[in-house]
């Protein structure tokens, strides 16, 4: 993991925790449905890419399922505007935990940014499921710096597309 270009990797796995100083910051919550059936599907959606490609983004990656060390690269734009985003899963629940799925990315050289997203879906105790994006980030290429304000936008876009895929995804498996 030592091709990550940012020094504070893990800094937004713990969704209570303040994020790093020197960053823009992302907490996005949406509730996705209700029980089981919904958190696992939704769970499933996450760690299996499902989510991402719902979303949009062309994503390429050494394995089936978010796993701690596994590659992954993000086409996200437009046609010809489509940038490379190269990262690395920095933490998983692929191992199992009962009431939530999960994993973390950062971003590795060549990435137009320097930091992390976290992706978690929860059971909580009244049997809803909801679905976090918690995420530090700051441009690190010229034109990513140009592009002012847009950038922590589109990431706001981008948790809500997510959201919107897993609820649509988590509302069919329990039907």
């Amino acid at each position: 993991m030592d091709d990550l270009n940012y020094p504070e990797v893990g800094a937004s796995t713990r969704l209570d925790a303040p994020l790093p100083a020197g960053y823009n910051h992302l907490r996005h919550r949406a509730l996705l449905g209700h029980g089981r059936a919904a958190l696992d599907a939704a769970g499933t959606a996450v760690l299996g890419w499902r989510m991402h490609r719902a979303a949009g983004v062309r994503i390429t990656t050494d394995a089936d399922r978010a796993a701690r060390g596994v590659a992954v690269h993000c086409g996200i734009g437009l046609g010809p505007l489509r940038a490379g985003a190269p990262c690395r899963v920095v933490w998983s629940t692929a191992d199992g935990e009962r009431d939530r799925y999960g994993f973390t990315y950062g971003t590795r050289r060549g990435h137009l940014a320097v930091g992390e997203e976290t992706f978690v879906v929860e059971l909580a105790p009244d049997g809803a499921v909801w679905f976090t994006v918690n995420a530090f980030s700051r441009p690190q290429r010229w034109y990513a710096r140009l592009a002012g304000p847009l950038l922590p936008l589109a990431q706001h876009l981008f948790a809500r597309r997510c959201a919107r895929a897993l609820t649509h995804l988590a509302t069919r498996a329990t039907r």
